[in-house]
């Protein structure tokens, strides 16, 4: 399957070949192990996980552009329905339109590096927010920055991300998993927010 996108690029979904060193980066703090946790959790506490679903955090998205491997690794990522894989093989990646459907939405936690979750590079290495919008084409990317406690919540319209605005109760609708998504105050197998 090829998908051509407005900037001329050609995306094909290949397998990633068994050898292919995959990223092996530490979390950035403490608190994103606990955080995609959560949000799995609130998942499954609402119906929303099935055998065909995929959530993952950490994990590595694969898209190849003009022939070259691309693997990005969101710190959490919700994909509605995947194929089955053998009881013996271990997934180590996900390709979308190969093994299963698009990635429905991402999420990722900023760190203190310049613009990496932001970064729009529109040439190798892609940023981050490039790749998963004109790349991937995730239709929800959600960014929570724990240093300042917020979220952003970005939703594709026309091929480009438009910044969605909370509702009155600072609470995000998320079409795709048919719940909303807000900062949770308290505290958490053993951490605290406020």
């Amino acid at each position: 399957m090829v998908l051509q996108t407005p900037q001329q690029l050609i995306v094909t979904w290949e397998p990633l070949p068994e050898d292919y060193p995959l990223p092996d980066d530490p979390a950035e703090n403490i608190q994103q192990p606990a955080l995609a946790a959560a949000l799995t959790d609130a998942l499954g506490a609402n119906d929303r996980i099935q055998p065909e679903t995929l959530i993952g955090s950490n994990f590595g998205i694969v898209a190849s552009v003009h022939r070259k491997i691309v693997v990005k690794a969101p710190d959490w990522f919700y994909v509605p329905q995947v194929q089955p894989i053998a009881e013996t093989v271990i997934r180590r990646s996900y390709t979308p339109n190969l093994e299963g459907a698009p990635v429905a939405v991402v999420m990722e936690f900023l760190s203190n590096e310049d613009g990496g979750e932001l970064s729009i590079r529109s040439t190798p290495p892609y940023g981050k927010l490039h790749y998963y919008e004109q790349i991937l084409q995730v239709p929800t990317y959600v960014t929570y920055d724990p240093y300042e406690l917020s979220l952003e919540v970005r939703c594709l319209q026309d091929q480009r991300y438009q910044i969605q605005a909370a509702n009155a109760d600072g609470r995000f609708w998320i079409p795709e998993l048919q719940l909303f998504l807000g900062i949770w105050n308290g505290e958490r197998l053993g951490q605290r927010t406020n």
